[in-house]
C-alpha cells in the first residue's frame, strides 16, 4: 500500500454539465491520483446526455445511485419527472452503461464507495429524517445511528458515500466517512422517511479531496464557483421551477 494517495470524490452530479466541468478544472489544478464517482449521475432537467458522454469518456470508478435505478425503471413506468427527462434524453448505449454500474466499489486498498448506506441506495448514512429535527425534518445522524446502519458491514479506513447532497466528514471509530456533497444540485426536498429539506445554503458545485498520508486519512470539502445561471435557465426552460430555485440559492426551505 502506497503511503500517499489523493482521491477526488464526486457525487450527485444530476446532469449538471457546467458544474461538473468546473469541478474537473479544479481537480486538475489541485491534482489527484484517482477520481471516483458515488452515483446519481444524470437525473434531472439539465444536460443528461452530454454529462453521460463526458463521464463515459473519463471512465472513473463509478457506482450506481437510486436515481440510476429509478431512471432505468422509466422503460416500464412513467417515473419521476426528472428521471423521465433524463431517460428520454439518453441514448440506448448510455442507458446500457448505467445498467452495468455496480452498487459499491473498492477503488483502492482500504477505500469503499457506496451511494447511501451499504444496504440501501435510498436511505441516508449520515443524516436522520425525524420529527425531532425541527423545521428541516432532517438532522445529522448520531454515532449510534451510524453504527446501526453499518451493522454487518466491515468499514474500511475510508468510506465514501453520497445521496444526501450534504457535505460531511465524520469520524466513526477507525473509519473516516466522507460525503462530498453534490456536484450539481445543492438543495432539494423529499418525502422518503418523512417530509424533509436538504440544503447547503450556497449554489456552488461541491466535491471532496481525500488524502492518505502515512496511513491516516484527511479530507477537504470544496465548493467551486460555476455558471449556475446557465443551469437555472435550463431548469426554468424545461419547466422545473423548484430545481431552478434550488440551483440558484442552495435553499429548499
Amino acid at each position: 500500500m502506497s503511503p500517499t494517495l489523493r482521491i477526488a470524490v464526486v457525487s450527485d452530479i444530476h446532469g449538471n454539465l457546467p458544474a461538473l466541468q468546473a469541478v474537473l478544472l479544479d481537480i486538475a489544478r489541485r491534482g489527484a491520483d484517482l477520481v471516483v464517482n458515488c452515483g446519481d449521475l444524470l437525473s434531472g432537467p439539465l444536460w443528461p446526455r452530454e454529462t453521460a458522454e463526458l463521464l463515459m469518456h473519463h471512465n472513473w470508478p463509478t457506482i450506481t445511485g437510486n436515481h440510476e435505478r429509478q431512471l432505468l425503471a422509466c422503460a416500464n413506468s412513467p417515473g419521476d419527472l426528472g428521471d423521465r427527462y433524463a431517460f428520454d434524453a439518453l441514448t440506448q448505449n448510455q442507458r446500457n452503461w448505467l445498467a452495468n454500474l455496480p452498487a459499491s466499489l473498492v477503488p483502492a486498498d482500504g477505500v469503499c464507495m457506496v451511494h447511501g448506506r451499504p444496504s440501501s441506495d435510498v436511505d441516508y448514512l449520515l443524516e436522520t429524517v425525524s420529527p425531532d429535527a425541527g423545521i428541516f425534518g432532517a438532522r445529522m445522524a448520531t454515532p449510534q445511528e451510524v453504527t446501526e446502519r453499518l451493522a454487518g458491514f466491515d468499514p474500511p479506513p475510508l468510506l465514501l458515500c453520497g445521496h444526501s447532497h450534504q457535505p460531511r466528514v465524520v469520524n466513526q471509530h477507525t473509519t473516516l466517512i466522507v460525503n462530498p456533497g453534490s456536484v450539481g444540485l445543492p438543495a432539494f426536498d423529499d418525502d422518503h422517511g418523512g417530509v424533509h429539506v436538504i440544503e447547503t445554503g450556497g449554489a456552488h458545485a461541491r466535491y471532496a479531496l481525500c488524502e492518505r498520508l502515512a496511513g491516516r486519512w484527511s479530507a477537504a470539502l470544496i465548493a467551486i464557483d460555476y455558471d449556475w445561471d446557465a443551469a437555472v435557465a435550463k431548469a426554468t426552460a424545461m419547466g422545473f421551477p423548484a430545481w431552478a430555485r434550488w440551483l440558484a440559492t442552495g435553499r429548499a426551505s
